[in-house]
């Protein structure tokens, strides 16, 4: 086991949110925290260097986008995806969420439907309704434990006035990595009916050995797709707000941009900006590293699961560090599921109905923690259920 990932600094009290807000989320304030999605992992010592040195300047002005920062991250996308990106195609934005936002009120009109494909990560399914627009839900298809893309359902909700696609790759919570064919297929239906694909990948980097992240833009130039990459979850830096859109369209990139002008919000100050591109330069041999110890927490946890808990099904995720857990056969309803792992069990994870109707019965589990407090959770539930 790797010392780094097997211990972890001491974060109550430091206005963590994972941490100090465990009494309001889940009722008490014990709850081993497994549920919103940043690690417990120590950031790559590079990462805590080039924020050591910038706070040893003593001005924290209006800062700007170094042209280092931009090559950064051209060069991970080169390196780490075999995508190549310009310069002019990068937008710096305020974490993901506002950009999903922006993308909606700068590249749909009032009513149109902004599709997307549950379970998924909650902010998408209210994005729509909250920019003025349609919501249209093409949920994704579980077969022998696999989730795949309904195509015949896609086109539905195509012809229901679908104008957007908001993409989740790889997914959050279910932790596909998408594979080439099915993104093709999938680009294949948005040529038809002409819609705009707004690609999440900021899990890109988290993929486990024997899969490939495949970076959508780089499948077809005759979707318009807008991509959303950042640095946040691969290092663990998500509190910092910085995240980038890949935008190929000038016109695009004007009305994102002015999107954003009208809530004056800024994507820039100097701590993010240092962490960003030392992230990217330096932190490839740490993520190579995470990767194995989160794989080997991930085989733990499903053997667990089998041998102590067979009434759980962990589906196989591809890549994140967040699991999908099938806990249907328990036989409780959300609530008592909820209560069942909080009271009982003294573990706080996300409930699978909080990602859409079609996640009820399950539970997303981070398992981005020392295997330590993963195994200790495991054991709380498995005295809870023989309880």
């Amino acid at each position: 086991m790797d010392k780094r990932f097997d211990s972890a600094p001491v974060r109550p009290n430091t206005a963590s949110l994972k941490y100090d807000l465990r009494r309001e989320v889940f009722g008490r304030a014990d709850v081993i925290p497994l549920w919103v999605a940043d690690m417990d992992f120590a950031v790559p010592e590079a990462v805590q260097r080039a924020l050591t040195q910038r706070a040893e300047h003593p001005v924290f002005g209006y800062t700007i986008h170094p042209d280092s920062m931009y090559d950064a991250q051209i060069h991970w996308l080169s390196t780490r995806h075999g995508w190549n990106v310009t310069r002019g195609s990068i937008l710096f934005c305020p974490g993901v969420v506002p950009s999903l936002h922006a993308c909606i009120m700068a590249l749909t009109q009032p009513g149109d439907g902004v599709i997307v494909q549950p379970p998924v990560y909650a902010p998408f399914l209210t994005a729509a309704q909250t920019c003025g627009r349609k919501s249209l839900l093409n949920p994704l298809k579980l077969d022998a434990g696999r989730y795949t893309f309904d195509l015949e359902d896609l086109e539905r909700c195509a012809q229901a006035g679908g104008r957007m696609l908001i993409l989740c790759s790889p997914h959050n919570p279910v932790g596909r990595v998408w594979q080439q064919e099915e993104l093709q297929a999938l680009l294949a239906v948005c040529e038809q009916y002409d819609i705009t694909v707004v690609s999440d990948e900021i899990h890109a980097d988290l993929i486990y050995p024997g899969f490939q992240h495949v970076a959508l833009a780089t499948l077809n130039s005759k979707v318009k797709i807008v991509t959303a990459v950042a640095p946040s979850k691969t290092f663990n830096i998500p509190g910092l707000g910085l995240s980038a859109l890949i935008v190929p369209e000038a016109s695009d990139r004007k009305a994102i941009t002015q999107a954003f002008d009208t809530l004056h919000v800024s994507a820039c100050n100097p701590f993010s900006i240092a962490a960003f591109e030392a992230a990217y330069r330096e932190g490839a041999p740490w993520l190579d590293d995470l990767m194995g110890y989160l794989a080997g927490t991930r085989d733990m946890v499903r053997d667990y699961l089998r041998q102590q808990l067979p009434q759980i099904k962990m589906v196989e995720p591809q890549g994140t560090y967040l699991l999908w857990l099938d806990c249907r056969e328990m036989g409780m309803s959300d609530k008592q599921l909820k209560d069942f792992f909080v009271q009982k069990a003294g573990v706080g994870m996300s409930p699978g109905a909080m990602f859409g109707t079609d996640g009820s019965g399950y539970m997303r589990m981070n398992i981005g923690a020392p295997r330590s407090l993963i195994n200790q959770a495991l054991e709380n539930i498995s005295v809870a259920m023989r309880d």
